[in-house]
């Protein structure tokens, strides 16, 4: 069995109008809820021990947070995760070896298309609402029947959890 766990980076910062965007920091809401996430991981027993990053400083930042409230790994920046689609995160998640738990931490739109399409489509309504409305800081968590993180496919997962910061306060 493999969980995959897809975060989208918590809330940026827009205070500097100059910026790049993929230079943007997490804003004080956005530090907060990364380590409200990182503790409900931690609950849940959900903690990756691999981890996939985005190379904007804002999921840096989210995972660093999480990091410090859940442990795991120090997290590895794939350049080509920066505004992914789901065809690019499947070949990163299958690429992650021996790792039970994996975690992306990414964008919108590409988070909730990635769940829409790992997902078998049997759901409650309670991650079913990811497809449509994926808040900075929601992580969705779904279980492949796999050995292998190569032979993870689409449409072959049970999504299990969606949780937003909202949710935990």
């Amino acid at each position: 069995m493999k969980r995959i766990v897809l975060i989208r980076h918590a809330k940026s910062s827009w205070s500097d109008p100059e910026a790049e965007d993929v230079g943007r920091p997490l804003n004080k809401r956005g530090r907060l809820a990364a380590s409200l996430m990182g503790a409900w991981l931690d609950e849940m027993d959900l903690v990756p021990d691999a981890v996939w990053l985005s190379p904007a400083e804002r999921t840096v930042q989210t995972w660093t947070r999480m990091r410090a409230v859940s442990g795991g790994p120090e997290g590895e920046v794939h350049k080509a995760l920066y505004m992914a689609d789901p065809n690019t995160m499947l070949s990163i998640l299958r690429a992650s070896g021996k790792a039970e738990t994996i975690a992306i931490i990414g964008h919108q739109p590409g988070m909730s298309a990635m769940a829409r399409k790992l997902s078998d489509g049997k759901m409650s309504t309670s991650v079913a609402r990811a497809l449509t409305h994926y808040p900075t800081g929601g992580v969705a968590v779904l279980e492949a029947d796999v050995k292998k993180a190569a032979e993870i496919e689409y449409k072959s997962c049970a999504f299990t959890h969606f949780v937003i910061p909202k949710d935990l306060v």
